[in-house]
């Protein structure tokens, strides 16, 4: 019998987020930096009769088994791969659910990944990203897992070489936020924002300049929603060394950018114990294709 895989599903971080229009379909489109932290989900597959879902982890009473992507992408693959999905998924569930740093999607992509090493499918990184835009337009990315710029729907995605690794601070304050009503509550601008060129091989300092003058552009719409994100970011950005807060994607977890992991482990400490009822850690986002 085949040995058990393990996959992490890291944390999908939206450095920013910026809304270029609106397809025929009603999607909209996107152009966002994005990167990938330490902190994840672990997923463990072995083989067995059937497909099965056990979870576990300290956000795994926020999940279903019924109707989970786990199971969904598992069942994609197999149709795909003219495999029969009999594997038992263990997914310890270590971020916040509905939380703006990938989630699900995140779950999904390391499914297709860890189930095409237990199966040992010869598929290219390409063929699963194509596959995972089928469950969802965050998938692709997380099955990548690494630096790019996001455009599209999700579904053109750029290499980013040269960035420095990012000291972050996450923060959740325990709200989940629907990414459906943050964008039906979103105003589309009328003109859209054009952030400046990235400088190449930026040093941390430079980068955190660079990132500063961006912005998340669903971060007001998602205040509206839920308030508790403004005083996520008003605590990350009343610490001397916090280099650049923000919201990551449809919220509602903030990240701060610090100088060097010291100070972002010194300022989650600060944070926790402030606010011991929100998820709160220190992390890197390494910034190269490692």
């Amino acid at each position: 019998m085949a040995e058990p895989i393990v996959e992490h599903a890291p944390a999908k971080l939206n450095l920013d987020l910026l809304v270029t229009g609106r397809t025929a379909s009603g999607y909209h489109e996107l152009d966002s930096l994005v990167v990938f932290a330490d902190v994840a989900d672990r997923l463990t597959f072995t083989p067995a009769d059937s497909l099965q879902l056990r979870l576990e982890g300290p956000f795994a009473a926020g999940l279903a088994t019924g109707d989970n992507l786990v199971l969904t992408a598992a069942r994609r693959l197999g149709l795909a791969s003219g495999r029969v999905p009999g594997v038992a998924i263990t997914l310890e569930k270590n971020l916040p659910v509905a939380s703006g740093i990938g989630g699900g999607s995140a779950d999904a992509a390391a499914t297709l990944r860890g189930l095409a090493r237990l199966w040992s499918l010869d598929w290219p990184v390409h063929a699963l990203m194509d596959l995972g835009l089928e469950l969802g337009a965050d998938v692709p990315v997380c099955v990548y897992r690494r630096p790019v710029r996001l455009r599209g729907i999700g579904e053109r995605l750029d290499p980013i070489r040269g960035l420095p690794d990012l000291p972050l601070v996450l923060v959740n304050p325990g709200v989940p936020v629907a990414t459906a009503a943050v964008f039906r509550a979103l105003e589309l601008p009328t003109m859209a924002y054009r952030r400046p060129v990235l400088p190449a091989h930026p040093s941390l300092g430079r980068f955190a300049v660079w990132l500063g003058q961006s912005r998340n552009e669903l971060e007001p719409p998602a205040l509206d929603l839920a308030p508790a994100i403004g005083r996520v970011l008003e605590r990350l950005r009343a610490i001397d060394d916090c280099l650049v807060a923000r919201m990551s994607g449809s919220g509602a977890t903030c990240f701060g950018l610090f100088a060097d992991p010291a100070r972002a482990a010194a300022a989650a400490g600060l944070i926790r114990a402030a606010e011991p009822d929100w998820w709160c850690t220190a992390s890197t986002a390494r910034g190269d294709l490692r």
